[in-house]
């Protein structure tokens, strides 16, 4: 079974989705983790996503290390149909329960109080791709299971 979820070919369309992917989402978990690019923080991120956000703490954690471990790991290409199935989460429940009352758009002109769905929309196109096809190219996770 793990053979399976590492199971990957070598496209190098994954691997571009793959390596943007992890581009974009590392700056954002290196903000929750370790307070980075402006960011709050470990213990500042917990204390948002539980006090105000309301969510379990298991849940807060998860969802931290989906964004850090998880962009590290679609750079790398190593468990990559896990990370991306933990940044899909994330953005689930961005969309549900920050995102969706602002409708599609994104605030480009700021002219709407919060940012609308549509950047996740995207991502998760993105990491329901990478969950079906796997890491790609130049991924950890190909190395392993290659047959030599």
């Amino acid at each position: 079974m793990f053979r399976k979820i590492l199971q990957t070919d070598d496209d190098i369309a994954v691997f571009i989705l793959r390596l943007l992917l992890g581009i974009v989402f590392f700056p954002h978990g290196m903000q929750k983790v370790f307070g980075w690019f402006g960011g709050a923080g470990f213990s500042g991120t917990m204390t948002q996503f539980t006090e105000g956000l309301g969510i379990p703490a298991f849940f807060a954690f998860l969802a931290i290390l989906a964004e850090s471990a998880g962009s590290l790991g679609l750079i790398l290409g190593f468990l990559t149909r896990i990370a991306a199935f933990g940044i899909t989460c994330n953005m689930v429940v961005a969309v549900f329960l920050l995102h969706f009352q602002h409708g599609f758009f994104m605030n480009w002109f700021g002219k709407q109080k919060g940012e609308g769905f549509e950047y996740h929309l995207l991502v998760v196109a993105i990491t329901i791709a990478l969950m079906i096809r796997g890491g790609g190219r130049w991924s950890v996770d190909r190395l392993l299971t290659a047959r030599r």
